[in-house]
């Protein structure tokens, strides 16, 4: 008999009664009912019941056991009665009646409890994670996401994609976050990037002739936590094709995302393949607020800015002849209600920083509240015709400049959704926002910059960049989104070494620039390079969906905190000053703040 087991703790069935078997594991909860003790063995595969007598020959080592000791119990399988089978469990119908227990390792008092998942403090999780990642949720989740990405890999092979690595230690590169720095040793003061993503040498691995690559890429990026995104690293599906449109693209990767979402759904309707909804990102931005919008909310935002010229209204009218625009979010069903569910939004727009959400309450037909008295009679019904609101419906209205009026109208759109119960939580609705704007304005600057990625090739090339205002150009850039979470990011690329320098030079940087920052794309520009495109999609966000997380924490083995600290091995951490002279670098502390 091996030394530790013959079975897994999950494996056994009533096949093996009257079998002597043996089972490791760690004691996940312990019962003692007198005359008989119970403990639940579990390891990575399941949990089985381990009884033995008070009289009986193990006795003495299970009742000392304490919760997560690891034990090795030998002992015979046999049917439980039909009154104390357990049908949640595999292994419900039979249990091991102990012939012999040996403690492998015992465990000292629990900082959080394993067994129950109840709610626990984030930073005694994270300093325990390897208590924290027994717990059943979590560890079923990672598996998932193992699992998850075995399927990408299968499923992009299949597809006729090859997969590649490319370099960890690379230059610095302008992804729009801060690099993190690695210093050389050998080239004093001068430093490594690790990578923000693989963009340059995936578009290289192009030019090189591979025609499609893919990567299970780590990617870093030192900007601030959020749910859906940790500090430092995370993983995305990379990957890159030659002589493609954005179509291509598009009709590659849908089956791919869609059908990794239907393997992983256990059930939910996924939005199938070929039929994702291609929105512009202007329309994206009236009609939801938002470049990441959840589809599954039914409330649909519309610019009502011409019914408030003139308006009795004031406050609105007023704003409109300055140039601001009106955003409606209508609140099917919220007049039947209280008053208090539209106040309670105003206080809460208030909170978000907003001046506040003008609104409309339509009960058994008659509109109510200020703007409704203010607005006009005639004006009003109109208003309520146009945006087809029912007899018990209500309305709110985001008002201001348009990124402003749009982004609140976008928040108060999520939120009526979600106080109303509107949402279909048991579902995936994917799309693609296409032809974002190739450049925007940076108020703070007073100069244009580049509005997502500057590899992309501007619709038009090099004769729209030429001839069009540049805050008019949009670009080959799309981004696929599910449930109100970007999970996907690309574009065809420029790879034009004209049109390449034009684009950076409507931003400020010369050719020179280009040739210093970015040399080895423009080099391999030279030499012969195909039309290409691609995009990398969220491995974390997407594992997260599919798990019903809601925090990327919930979904990773090692994550760092909200402050960026790993708290499991104490990192980051002072470096010996004998490090730092063999980097050359000297570490200046920052000034104490008056």
């Amino acid at each position: 008999m091996h030394a530790y087991r013959t079975h897994t703790c999950g494996a056994l069935t009533t096949a093996e009664v009257g079998n002597e078997v043996r089972v490791s594991g760690w004691v996940h909860r312990k019962r003692d009912h007198g005359d008989l003790v119970f403990i639940d063995l579990r390891d990575h595969y399941g949990m089985v019941q381990i009884v033995t007598e008070v009289d009986g020959p193990v006795f003495q080592v299970i009742e000392g056991l304490r919760a997560e000791s690891v034990v090795t119990v030998t002992g015979k399988v046999v049917a439980r009665a039909k009154e104390a089978v357990n049908p949640n469990l595999p292994t419900g119908e039979i249990e091991i009646r102990a012939l012999d227990a040996t403690v492998l390792s015992a465990a000292a008092d629990l900082p959080l409890p394993v067994a129950g998942e109840q709610e626990y403090p984030e930073d005694i999780r994270l300093r325990y994670r390897f208590l924290d990642l027994r717990r059943e949720t979590l560890h079923a989740n990672i598996v998932k996401r193992t699992q998850i990405i075995r399927d990408m890999r299968r499923r992009m092979e299949d597809a006729g994609f090859t997969e590649y690595s490319t370099p960890i230690l690379t230059a610095s590169s302008p992804e729009g976050a801060r690099d993190f720095l690695v210093p050389s040793r050998i080239h004093a003061g001068k430093f490594y990037a690790l990578p923000q993503a693989p963009q340059q040498y995936k578009q290289l691995l192009m030019v090189a002739g591979f025609d499609r690559y893919f990567q299970i890429a780590p990617c870093f990026r030192d900007e601030d936590p959020r749910a859906d995104r940790l500090p430092g690293e995370f993983y995305q599906l990379d990957l890159e094709m030659s002589f493609v449109t954005q179509e291509d693209v598009w009709n590659t990767m849908e089956p791919v995302i869609a059908q990794v979402f239907e393997a992983f759904a256990d059930g939910r309707p996924v939005t199938p393949a070929g039929s994702f909804p291609r929105i512009p990102h202007a329309e994206a931005m009236l009609k939801y607020g938002s470049d990441k919008p959840d589809l599954r909310n039914p409330v649909i935002i519309e610019d009502v800015t011409e019914h408030f010229h003139g308006s009795g209204f004031g406050i609105f009218a007023s704003l409109v002849e300055n140039g601001s625009v009106i955003r409606a979010i209508p609140a099917p069903g919220a007049g039947a209600g209280s008053r208090k569910f539209f106040d309670e939004m105003n206080n809460w727009a208030r909170g978000e920083g907003y001046s506040g959400l003008g609104y409309i309450n339509i009960k058994d037909g008659v509109p109510g509240g200020p703007i409704a008295k203010n607005h006009g009679e005639e004006k009003t019904a109109a208003l309520i015709a146009a945006l087809g609101l029912g007899a018990n419906d209500g309305v709110f209205f985001a008002a201001g400049k348009e990124s402003q009026a749009a982004k609140l109208a976008g928040l108060a759109r999520i939120r009526v959704g979600e106080q109303l119960d509107l949402i279909d939580k048991d579902r995936f609705d994917l799309c693609w926002i296409v032809d974002f704007p190739f450049y925007e304005y940076d108020e703070d600057e007073k100069k244009i910059d580049f509005a997502h990625n500057p590899f992309s090739m501007p619709q038009g090339g090099l004769e729209a960049l030429n001839t069009q205002d540049p805050l008019t150009l949009k670009a080959y850039q799309y981004d696929m989104v599910c449930n109100g979470y970007e999970i996907a990011s690309g574009s065809i690329r420029n790879q034009s070494p004209e049109a390449m320098v034009k684009a950076f030079e409507l931003v400020g940087l010369s050719q020179q620039d280009v040739e210093d920052r970015f040399g080895g794309l423009y080099r391999a520009f030279q030499y012969g390079a195909p039309p290409h495109g691609g995009m990398a999609a969220g491995v974390d966000r997407i594992v997260m969906l599919l798990c019903g997380a809601q925090n990327l924490r919930e979904i990773t083995l090692f994550p760092m905190n909200q402050r960026a600290e790993d708290l499991l091995m104490a990192a980051p951490s002072a470096a010996e000053l004998k490090q730092l002279r063999e980097l050359h670098i000297r570490v200046v502390e920052p000034q104490a703040k008056a």
